[in-house]
């Protein structure tokens, strides 16, 4: 077994960091490329008119409605069923969706294969979330967390390496954007076959067999969001994540449309400057491993939040060229390790016991990726609108979003690993002494 339950080693801990952190790579990956790929198909095709503007904000708003369904199914079955049966699963089906468009470029194809990508996307995030976190320790859950985030910036990497390679070609660029994602995702199948299913859902499903009466498991039903210990920072996480989610995506998910319909510059030119975002990805991500297990991961929270508050607005000031959508792009990178991502995927591991961290995790994140969706749907009509507009209600949300963080956990101290090993009730105490 690979958790720190189990007496083995924090190396076998980082290599289910790895193998699970994929799931981030691949998240990332495809929501980046994806957008890409879809901008590319609005060239005409092979006896095929390209795509609108509408279909392709249609059609990102079906990708990322696709991650929200995926994730309250995965984040339930997954505490459910059992971590390993449901990520091996969303894996299969992502290799399913990303390799559909293959077979052909018509609007509906493209809506199924699109979809089931979002949905496998969406499953498989909480699932492998909760795997890392009880494969690891209380001395490095944060850091092995962080790195497996730190993956996301290699996916967002290799999408942009795709774009300036194939943003010439057309379709046919789009598809090889596709086929990469789903080989991908197929390599990532296969290495999941390596993880064993995790020992903490393994101890609470025994313990809930057997009526032992222990925290992590008896705490698994929905009602128990309820529950005063849970139901602050189950509220305060999907607000907070919700406003921050919907914010970054209009940069995430329509950096390369905005570069080319607002700025006027190439696909290729716009990707080639954005591969600054990695070297920025890289520090920030390595900072905040440094910090988050210690007292000051709070204080780095605040000055990231100021920072993409700010990286948002720089475009609005500096107006909308390529070089000020290049630094706010790379600023909100580097700002965005120390109060996004990878804080939030910290604070849902700790907050919740093992038969509710992966639906808590879901349902964050299915919240978030609903409103990120009815978003992205409008968004391209809004930048041909009014840019600026845009970009300072995106400030605006990424300001409300990390407060609502702040104040929910500035003063936070509870972690549910610590809890659940001691958290025994008398009926058990008294069963053992008995015995």
């Amino acid at each position: 077994m690979f958790t720190s339950r189990s007496g083995r080693g924090s190396l076998s801990a980082w290599w289910v960091g790895f193998v699970c952190g994929m799931a981030t790579f691949v998240d990332t990956g495809v929501t980046t490329g994806i957008p890409i790929a879809l901008v590319l198909f609005q060239a005409p095709g092979a006896g095929q008119p390209g795509l609108t503007p509408n279909d392709v904000g249609l059609l990102t708003g079906v990708l990322t409605a696709g991650v929200a369904i995926g994730s309250l199914l995965g984040g339930r079955l997954g505490d459910r069923w059992g971590r390993r049966t449901v990520f091996l699963l969303t894996m299969a089906v992502i290799v399913l969706g990303a390799a559909a468009p293959l077979l052909g470029l018509g609007l509906p194809l493209l809506v199924i294969g699109i979809s089931l990508v979002g949905i496998g996307v969406g499953a498989d995030l909480p699932v492998a979330l909760a795997t890392i976190a009880e494969a690891a320790q209380d001395r490095n859950r944060g850091k092995i967390l962080v790195f497996s985030n730190l993956l996301g910036g290699f996916g967002i990497l290799l999408a942009v390496l795709l774009a300036i390679n194939v943003g010439a070609a057309g379709p046919r660029g789009g598809l090889i954007i596709f086929g990469v994602f789903a080989a991908i995702a197929l390599g990532v199948l296969a290495l999941r076959l390596t993880i064993p299913e995790s020992a903490a859902w393994l101890t609470a499903r025994d313990e809930r067999r057997a009526g032992v009466h222990t925290v992590r498991a008896e705490r698994g039903r929905l009602r128990d969001f309820a529950r005063p210990v849970y139901r602050r920072p189950f509220l305060t996480l999907i607000g907070y994540y919700t406003l921050a989610a919907m914010a970054t995506s209009v940069a995430g998910s329509f950096g390369t449309f905005v570069a080319v319909n607002v700025s006027h510059a190439s696909i290729a030119e716009y990707n080639s400057w954005t591969i600054l975002a990695m070297p920025a990805a890289v520090v920030g991500a390595l900072w905040f491993m440094a910090v988050v297990d210690t007292r000051l991961r709070m204080s780095y929270y605040v000055i990231g939040a100021v920072g993409v508050v700010v990286a948002n607005l720089l475009p609005v000031f500096l107006n909308f060229t390529l070089l000020s959508i290049i630094i706010a792009t790379v600023a909100t990178v580097f700002f965005g390790a120390f109060c996004f991502e990878t804080i939030m995927k910290v604070w849902t591991q700790e907050s919740f016991p093992t038969m509710l961290r992966a639906t808590a995790q879901g349902t964050i994140y299915a919240v978030s990726r609903f409103a990120t969706a009815a978003l992205n749907i409008v968004t391209p009509a809004l930048v041909l609108l009014n840019p600026s507009m845009l970009y300072i209600g995106v400030a605006v949300l990424a300001g409300a979003g990390f407060l609502v963080g702040w104040l929910g956990f500035r003063r936070n101290t509870r972690n549910e690993f610590d809890l659940e090993t001691e958290l025994v009730t008398s009926a058990l105490q008294t069963q053992a002494r008995a015995a």
